[in-house]
């Protein structure tokens, strides 16, 4: 695929600011159905990026295997960051809808499209993620200032509800940074890899259609977390398949939730 020249660059950079439509709240339920069309219709590229992401959450286990307070802030860290790292599949659904082939290679380097704005938006969830990795520690400092428990220990108080000041705290403190990047991430990197969007109008245009559809993007938000859990707690196997649907079904919520430019 051929990159944008420097006339297609200047051109994006007048682009209009993305139409927002309104949507039903059950709307992301079709969004998962043509997800996993997608996935059915190009198999090979889609679990590739199943297996990186199932991949991840196996290393981040198995490296801070003794120091669970790291896992927890990586593992949640995974949600804020995964818009970033599905580029790959939202290029794969782009390609299938416009009856393009569903080569592998074409996806991998996507990001050269709009390497600038991408990277922008990049750097703001970067420091979204550090920031609550941050406040994810002090928690754990705050609950367990003498001494962590052993893993099995930490899993038997929270299933137990032993320590549910903590809980209430660190999943507080989280849904605060889970909902700001959610909010700036919904359209952005679609818009971007599709039309050559600028990343602050992208952002935009994600809290829009947060605030024009809050009952759908609840929905939307309870399905992407449902599912990545249950990928985590299959111990990632399930994350090869779901994480594809993830992804293909948030390009298809890009489609849905904005305006396609007329055509010139």
């Amino acid at each position: 695929m051929s990159q944008p020249n420097d006339t297609e660059l200047d051109d994006a950079a007048g682009l209009p600011f993305p139409t927002v439509r309104d949507i039903p709240f059950s709307a992301p339920f079709s969004w998962i159905a043509r997800g996993l069309g997608d996935l059915k219709s190009c198999p090979i590229p889609s679990l590739f990026y199943g297996f990186c992401f199932a991949g991840m959450g196996l290393l981040v286990t198995f490296v801070f295997e003794h120091a669970y307070e790291y896992t927890a802030a990586l593992t949640s860290g995974f949600l804020l960051l995964g818009p970033f790292l599905a580029m790959g599949l939202y290029e794969i659904s782009r390609r299938h809808q416009l009856g393009e082939d569903c080569s592998l290679a074409p996806t991998l380097t996507v990001w050269k499209r709009n390497a600038g704005n991408i990277g922008i938006f990049a750097v703001v969830l970067g420091v979204v993620f550090l920031v609550w990795a941050r406040a994810s520690l002090v928690v754990f400092a705050l609950f367990y200032s003498n001494e962590m428990p052993n893993l099995s220990g930490f899993l038997a108080q929270l299933l137990a509800f032993e320590n549910i000041e903590f809980l209430l705290v660190y999943f507080g403190v989280g849904l605060i940074f889970a909902t700001l990047a959610f909010a700036v991430s919904v359209v952005s990197i679609p818009l971007m890899l599709d039309r050559n969007q600028d990343a602050i109008s992208s952002m935009l245009a994600s809290i829009a259609a947060l605030v024009r559809n809050p009952a759908a993007m609840i929905v939307w938000a309870f399905l992407l977390v449902s599912l990545t859990l249950i990928g985590f707690l299959s111990f990632h196997v399930g994350l090869v398949v779901l994480m594809p649907i993830i992804g293909h079904a948030t390009w298809h919520a890009y489609r849905d939730l904005v305006e396609p430019l007329p055509a010139s």
